[in-house]
């Protein structure tokens, strides 16, 4: 336990529509009184409503949240708008005081929880980095040994005697996070400010607070950007209308948070499309799937096989009919299609029956990114069996083992095979 620097127990937030601070004069008065005389908080929780986190006037930003974070780690913290995520840092942050529950936090926490947080929009960039220090509790002495430093990281030194107000929000967020990174916080608590940063500022900022946690103080990241989670962060926790619904690696948690998300969004209309289709007298379409590991998905791994199902009704004995599909990259480029008898060295008469078509594409084969399935199905030179609408976009994210040692560079290109090399060392280098 004495690794921790981070210690969350029970953790509770309740918010009441329309009302001062925690609600009424008379709650605000009672929670006093019990805290006063380290009584348990007085609030108790209303039964729930449909809404999950609302219970009549009250919304629980937060329930019952526990977790760790170690010495040196950086946790990401992921989840839709409106999870909880900053309440959470600002509660860690001593903005805002919890409803019930503890925290336990061992060390100086630098909180860059807004564009800006705590500069004074009439003085300059510099008057506000001796103005941030010293509410982070720095000397002037450790300021001015940082100060270039700072400035330098920022970008913004041809302003830094201009007033902030007269900043952009881009300039603005590269400074506050400068001052934040730089000051030797033993917590850093960033919330989803590096997105208004440029790409070249986002990188910076990644390297700086991976240079943070090496240096043995932790961090604390909440942000939509899963990739960056994914790069940046070992650990993640994942937020749900208040309640803490899992934390792991941040690989796995990512994985099934954006599975969970995309679940189901294409089920219901591909049913609803296959029960409009009109009744062909020798075929009808029951139903397509894309399954990885066994179960239905349309967020897959690009380390595991992926599976195509086709599932339909012969309704008379048919010669030449294919079922089959094409695969497209997110630019509309046709990348391959694939026939249900691609393989077959003559054609096979397909008797009445129920039939299940199925294919795999191996793992490590596609690249990270957003492709689309579509599905038809034919009588060989004859006609269409069905309208040419049937489609299930594919999100493809990296869990393979394709440039692997450099996990921070992107796999270009829709294909992503890994092909066996061989190097062989021939001798000295020839000058």
């Amino acid at each position: 336990m004495s690794n921790f620097v981070i210690s969350v127990e029970s953790l509770s937030k309740v918010y009441r529509l329309g009302q001062i601070g925690t609600g009424t004069f008379s709650h605000d008065l009672n929670l006093w009184w019990a805290r006063v005389h380290g009584k348990p908080n007085p609030m108790r929780r209303i039964g729930e409503t449909d809404h999950g986190n609302r219970a009549g006037d009250e919304i629980w930003a937060l329930r019952d949240i526990n977790f760790s974070v170690q010495q040196g780690e950086v946790l990401g913290i992921i989840g839709r708008n409106g999870a909880g995520k900053s309440t959470l840092l600002k509660i860690l942050s001593r903005i805002t005081s919890p409803t019930r529950g503890r925290i336990r936090v061992k060390g100086r926490v630098a909180s860059l929880l807004e564009v800006g947080t705590g500069f004074h929009p009439e003085l300059t960039g510099r008057e506000n980095i001796y103005l941030n220090g010293a509410i982070l509790g720095m000397s002037r002495f450790e300021i001015d040994r940082k100060f270039d430093e700072i400035v330098d990281f920022s970008g913004v030194e041809t302003f830094i005697d201009t007033p902030v107000k007269r900043y952009s929000s881009g300039m603005y967020v590269r400074l506050a996070f400068a001052v934040a990174a730089h000051l030797d916080p033993e917590i850093l608590v960033v919330d989803e400010v590096l997105a208004v940063g440029d790409a070249e500022f986002q990188k910076k900022c990644l390297g700086k607070m991976g240079e943070v946690a090496k240096g043995g103080r932790t961090v604390l990241f909440v942000s939509h950007n899963l990739p960056m989670i994914r790069q940046l962060c070992r650990r993640a926790i994942l937020l749900n209308r208040g309640d803490l619904v899992q934390q792991g690696d941040s690989e796995r948690v990512v994985s099934d948070y954006l599975a969970k998300a995309f679940a189901g969004q294409y089920s219901e209309d591909v049913c609803s499309i296959i029960s409009s289709f009109f009744s062909d007298p020798a075929f009808r379409l029951l139903d397509v799937r894309v399954l990885q590991n066994g179960k239905e998905t349309n967020f897959v791994g690009n380390g595991e096989p992926v599976q195509i199902e086709i599932e339909y009704n012969v309704l008379e004995k048919t010669h030449g009919l294919r079922v089959f599909f094409d695969l497209y990259d997110k630019n509309e480029v046709l990348l391959f299609r694939s026939f249900h008898d691609s393989g077959e060295q003559v054609i096979v008469p397909m008797q009445k029956g129920h039939y299940l078509s199925k294919m795999e594409i191996p793992a490590n084969w596609l690249a990270p990114s957003i492709y689309s399935l579509q599905f038809h199905a034919g009588i060989h030179n004859t006609r269409m069996l069905m309208p040419s609408d049937v489609r299930i976009p594919i999100y493809v994210h990296n869990t393979g083992i394709v440039n692997k040692a450099y996990a921070g560079d992107p796999i270009r290109g829709s294909l992503a095979p890994n092909f066996d090399w061989i190097t062989i060392r021939l001798g000295t280098s020839q000058g």
